[in-house]
């Protein structure tokens, strides 16, 4: 496979070296006479170049740095562009190069000049993270993000699972709580923790991608709840609580949230192992069954596998005792995808917290739709980081860190964003197709501070003094929190004299 740019002379290699075949020639290590002083010297001009012939600017490159436009880098040609420049900075770029990555993060190649200092690394895609695959054939796989690849996220990772028609995700628990959201009509991800530390309390969200999974749990009373959820449906298990997934006869995918960013995937109290590392004679009295029933006990742990098709009547699966059934608000689950979206010039969003869905005791979610040109307002959160996963689209966000850095990241379906508590931000949609995200807080309510509104709402001179803004533009800004603001899908449009919203 070739990747355009990366080939011809770099580094003093001219490929293609001629094939070899034979003894080994040659030494591995140079004469002492190509020394510095002793070596001949290249030429001061005409000798091996790095100037790149007309270099290619996209739209909106050669407007002002601080301006910091989307830059389009798609729309650029093999072998003249994209280029590192905007407004007077940088430069052309001769190699070695991959372009592609170049074009997924534009505002990283080419970044507005408002970007300074140094801000920890806040995007992942879970695209790179390592797979790791269930144990019956084609079951289903799972991925993850935590600190060892985004190490900003020290309160929350995630996990990407996917359960083949009909597959289990083993019975198991967690030292944390589990929160699971299915969110749109052709997307879901499931959140999940299987984190152990002492004295620690891991939770977990989750959002549903693709599919529906039958849920089931029990509490410490002895009642017993199940429910089957779809996309845009959430589930939550407290910490301790012993649960089953099963996917129907779809199938699913989903992403798991955890609130410590050095979980592990791999960590989960499992029902096969706790089997497996308790003596027999103990099973067989605590069951009160002879011994042989545990002839043909897992002799591994079985994580995600292939089953028996869930019973399209749910309540043959539904067993209580004395202590009876969960449900309503006392139930693990709740049906997200019914709930309408608040609906505002620019897009759509909808809020899910313990106000509503009471057992998900501190986790909190926002799902937000921007149409293209529009953006999250610029915001920040008192309570809580925010974990961000991106479903659809592309976007971009400047992540503003106390006293005077920040820094902008691009974004795509199935990218992880991360943004420390009170560090400002905003989330724009940079694509020309819808941008949909689901933001995840450790609180009880999901709140934000607006900049927009505290400016409208600070008294006006304390404002002018400061900020040299003018009584028309404080005029403007609408004392209620927006939420959402519209945009200009040209993203490139105060280049060419217009404006971007």
């Amino acid at each position: 496979m070739q990747y355009e740019d990366n080939m011809g002379a770099v580094g003093g290699v001219d490929p293609p070296i001629p094939t070899y075949t034979g003894a080994p020639v040659g030494n591995l290590r140079g004469p002492t006479n190509l020394q510095g002083g002793l070596a001949s010297r290249p030429p001061v001009s005409g000798g091996a170049s790095a100037v790149v012939p007309d270099p290619e600017l996209v739209g909106g490159q050669e407007a002002d740095a601080d301006l910091g436009l989307y830059l389009d880098f798609n729309s650029a040609h093999y072998p003249n562009g994209p280029q590192p420049i905007r407004g007077d900075y940088g430069a052309t770029d001769p190699g070695p190069r991959t372009y592609e990555y170049e074009k997924l993060n534009p505002d990283t190649y080419a970044p507005p000049s408002t970007d300074l200092g140094t801000v920890p690394q806040a995007m992942w895609p879970l695209g790179l993270s390592h797979n790791l695959y269930g144990s019956g054939k084609e079951s289903g796989w799972a991925r993850q993000q935590n600190q060892d690849v985004l190490p900003v996220a020290t309160a929350m990772a995630g996990v990407d699972m996917r359960l083949a028609p009909n597959a289990y995700r083993e019975l198991h628990w967690h030292t944390s709580d589990e929160w699971y959201a299915i969110t749109c009509p052709f997307l879901t991800f499931i959140l999940e923790s299987s984190f152990s530390e002492a004295n620690l309390s891991i939770c977990i969200r989750a959002l549903v991608l693709k599919g529906s999974v039958r849920v089931a749990a029990i509490d410490t009373d002895g009642a017993s709840f199940v429910d089957d959820v779809t996309e845009g449906d959430v589930w939550f298990f407290p910490q301790g609580v012993p649960h089953s997934l099963q996917a129907l006869h779809e199938g699913a995918e989903f992403l798991l949230i955890f609130d410590s960013g050095t979980f592990s995937e791999q960590e989960t109290f499992l029902a096969t192992e706790m089997l497996m590392r308790t003596p027999i004679s103990v099973w067989a009295k605590d069951l009160q069954t002879d011994v042989s029933s545990f002839d043909y006990i897992p002799d591994a742990e079985k994580y995600i596998f292939n089953g028996t098709p869930a019973p399209a009547n749910i309540s043959e699966q539904n067993i209580t005792s004395s202590a009876g059934a969960l449900w309503g608000p006392t139930g693990y689950t709740y049906h997200w995808s019914q709930q309408e979206f608040h609906n505002t010039t620019g897009g759509s969003v909808k809020f899910l917290d313990p106000l509503t869905f009471p057992v998900a005791n501190m986790f909190s979610a926002a799902l937000v739709v921007l149409e293209p040109g529009a953006m999250r307002e610029v915001h920040w959160h008192t309570d809580s980081d925010e974990w961000t996963y991106f479903l659809q689209g592309s976007a971009r966000i400047t992540v503003y860190q106390a006293p005077a850095a920040s820094a902008t990241y691009d974004f795509t379906a199935g990218d992880v964003g991360y943004i420390q508590k009170s560090n400002g931000h905003y989330i724009e949609n940079t694509g020309t197709d819808d941008v949909i995200f689901l933001e995840v807080l450790q609180a009880n309510k999901f709140t934000d501070i607006s900049a927009a509104q505290w400016l409208a709402l600070t008294p006006r001179q304390i404002i002018k003094d400061t900020l040299n803004l003018t009584d028309a533009v404080l005029d403007a800004i609408p004392k209620e929190k927006t939420i959402i603001k519209p945009g200009n899908p040209n993203m490139t449009a105060i280049a060419g004299g217009g404006q971007n919203y």
